[in-house]
């Protein structure tokens, strides 16, 4: 213990001061997702189940451990088929309906309640799916960040072939793996455990889709861009720094006027709308504690005038600081 001590005091380590932690480990500090597994799933074809519109804060997600899916089309996205292993998350809580994909009419699914989870079937003897349904809950309004700059469906492919590894998709496979014993019979402290890995599977899954190549619009985007990524990662880091379009461009080595076309065309957003919204974020979160005024929030996230502050984030959450702080205290 003396030596470590001494080793300690040779480095200067100074733990006061928190290192900069990435983007998304940023994003996730700044706004709590947990989650759950609702479902487990065993079909024979022909079946059909419709999912309505999520409450404000969940994001269903759905995991195919054996046969495949059909999505059906909506919005701006095709039919689209799921295999093995995919994962699919709907950031919005959209309505949307999974298939087998063939003509004939099912019959009505079944449902029964398990110890830690609901297990639903079905009478059809065609192909068979097996599938994890859960939801990530991010309560208002820190769910307006996630829904703003994620896709209104996101798929992500685990891979399930690939060997366990230290890979996202390996490690991916492995969680999924591991969720699916879980659920495969009622188990001690299953519920806790489904609930961990499922908010465990949206970090996951984050990751995995800001690797491929063709990294879907919003924040996955743009991390997936290494020039980009120096943007993204100064304002999560640090919102209440005055960023401006140039000194973001030059963290980016790139011109303004290329670093405003990238954030148009990658997130549909520009950098001050981006770091306007997690400053409210961060707002939200340094509101919580009743020490801090509102003039010391104000300051905490970037903003010199009080009026200015007040202003903006009213506009955003639709309240007033003071309006919102007291709703919180009313609700805890």
């Amino acid at each position: 213990m003396k030596n470590l001590t001494n080793n300690l005091i040779r480095l200067n380590l100074d733990y006061s001061m928190p290192s900069p932690l990435d983007w998304l480990s940023q994003l996730l500090a700044m706004v709590p997702v947990s989650g759950r597994l609702d479902t487990r799933c065993y079909y024979g074809a022909p079946w059909n189940i419709t999912y309505d519109p999520s409450p404000e804060g969940e994001m269903p997600y759905h995991i195919v451990l054996k046969g495949s899916a059909v999505v059906n089309a909506q919005g701006d996205y095709p039919l689209q088929h799921l295999q093995e292993g995919d994962i699919i998350l709907f950031a919005h809580g959209s309505a949307h309906i999974l298939h087998d994909g063939g003509a004939t009419a099912p019959g009505q699914a079944r449902f029964r309640q398990e110890l830690n989870f609901v297990i639903s079937e079905n009478a059809g003897v065609g192909d068979r799916l097996e599938m994890l349904c859960g939801r990530f809950i991010v309560k208002p309004p820190y769910d307006r960040l996630l829904r703003s700059y994620l896709p209104p469906r996101l798929i992500v492919r685990a891979a399930p072939d690939l060997p366990a590894d230290q890979s996202t998709a390996g490690q991916l496979a492995s969680l999924v793996g591991l969720m699916r014993h879980e659920s495969a019979s009622p188990t001690l402290g299953a519920h806790a455990m489904l609930g961990a890995l499922s908010a465990a599977l949206f970090t996951l899954a984050l990751r995995r889709a800001g690797e491929e190549e063709n990294a879907p619009s919003g924040l996955l985007a743009m991390a997936g861009h290494p020039r980009l990524a120096p943007a993204l990662n100064a304002i999560l880091n640090n919102p209440a720094h005055p960023w401006t379009l140039e000194n973001l461009a030059e963290l980016c080595n790139m011109s303004r006027a290329t670093l405003a076309r990238h954030f148009k065309e990658r997130i549909g957003r520009t950098t001050n709308d981006l770091l306007t919204d997690v400053r409210m974020t961060q707002a939200i979160n340094e509101l919580k504690n009743p020490s801090n005024s509102t003039e010391l929030v104000a300051e905490r996230v970037g903003y010199q005038s009080i009026s200015a502050f007040q202003k903006t984030f009213k506009r955003h959450i639709g309240m007033s600081p003071a309006q919102w702080r007291k709703h919180q205290m009313a609700s805890s």
